[in-house]
């Protein structure tokens, strides 16, 4: 276990980069002090802010380069333009190279997969990876996954998620035996398309001892905790995700404006202020930003280009737990016994040849 936890930021990735990577940075590391960072960008920029914040400054190594991943960028583009210069790349490689545990980027999703791909390398018989997120439930947590790693995928990439997501469950829900469901329209087993549909007969056909098969779930399934693991193509799963999002915010400007809207609900508001509190801090999306590139060779956090630095300060700090905890090594553990248990690396090879 490391004394210190090395991270390594993207600094110029996301929507507003360095304005919110660096104070983000500065929030997790009040919440974790065995924390070091290597920033990679701009170093006036970065330094700009780290100036502002001097015990943040004392823990960082700040390594300079002025090109940066566009959000719009295509992942062909970003590799042809941005390999080994971009902030996204120095991040990514600082892992590859042993001097940082994990990086942490807020930038294109699309290029900071295919980067991960061509620098960290999958794990053996792993073709696609996916974003696995940590979903809020009424029940407690769930793993969700795919939430945007690749559009599309078979039976048997469905199958693989499936295993991926359970392993990741029991660890950390220290769970023997977590439950799995395919996110579908319908839980009638004629429901659905035919690539979702031949999945939950390849589940049931192995019937791994280490995953618990529940069929299918619909949307309103994720919310309410249906299952341990919710699977799905990361099209429907970003778009789930957003949704979700969304959703919350929406919920908050409601409270906001009745709240506000009378005398009578004002003081209302006043006698219940801590329940409100308690009840926006479990609705805003910021609090479980950052999904985890499950399938690589290297701990890889993606936080959503948009968010603020509280956001990104969650994303910071769940690459510091995977870090702390060794969660990615017991996962892949995980993974490969059960690979001689239930046969898991002959169902990769048949997906990926």
């Amino acid at each position: 276990m490391p004394n210190k936890v090395r991270i390594a930021l993207d600094a110029m990735g996301g929507d507003f980069g360095v304005p919110v990577v660096v104070p983000g940075a500065a929030i997790s590391l009040k919440r974790h002090p065995d924390t070091e960072f290597v920033m990679f960008g701009d170093e006036t920029q970065i330094g700009r802010e780290l100036d502002k914040l001097p015990a943040l400054k004392a823990v960082t190594r700040v390594v300079h380069t002025d090109v940066a991943v566009r959000m719009d960028d295509k992942p062909s583009q970003a590799l042809r333009r941005g390999r080994k210069t971009s902030s996204m790349w120095l991040a990514i490689d600082a892992v590859r190279r042993g001097e940082a545990d994990t990086v942490v980027s807020a930038g294109n999703t699309g290029a900071l997969m295919a980067m991960a791909r061509f620098n960290l390398r999958t794990l053996p018989g792993v073709d696609r990876p996916a974003i696995a997120a940590v979903w809020p439930t009424v029940r407690g947590e769930s793993v969700v996954l795919d939430v945007g790693a690749s559009i599309g995928g078979d039976a048997q990439h469905l199958a693989v998620l499936a295993i991926m997501g359970s392993a990741m469950a029991r660890v950390l829900f220290d769970l023997d035996r977590p439950t799995v469901g395919l996110l579908n329209i319908g839980t009638e087993e004629v429901k659905g398309v035919e690539e979702v549909r031949e999945a939950a007969e390849l589940l049931r056909k192995l019937n791994p001892p280490h995953l618990n098969f529940v069929g299918f779930v619909e949307g309103d399934g994720i919310g309410q905790g249906a299952a341990d693991v919710i699977v799905t193509e990361g099209f429907s799963g970003n778009i789930a995700l957003k949704a979700a999002e969304g959703t919350a915010r929406q919920i908050g400007e409601y409270l906001r404006g009745a709240m506000s809207r009378t005398w009578r609900s004002r003081i209302g508001y006043l006698f219940a202020r801590n329940a409100f509190q308690a009840l926006r801090d479990r609705l805003d999306p910021r609090k479980v930003n950052g999904g985890v590139f499950l399938g690589l060779n290297g701990i890889v956090i993606k936080s959503h280009g948009g968010t603020d630095a509280e956001g990104f300060a969650s994303a910071v700090d769940v690459g510091y737990d995977m870090v702390r905890y060794d969660l990615l090594t017991k996962i892949n553990q995980t993974l490969k016994r059960d690979g001689g248990e239930l046969g898991f690396a002959p169902l990769v090879q048949e997906a990926t040849s």
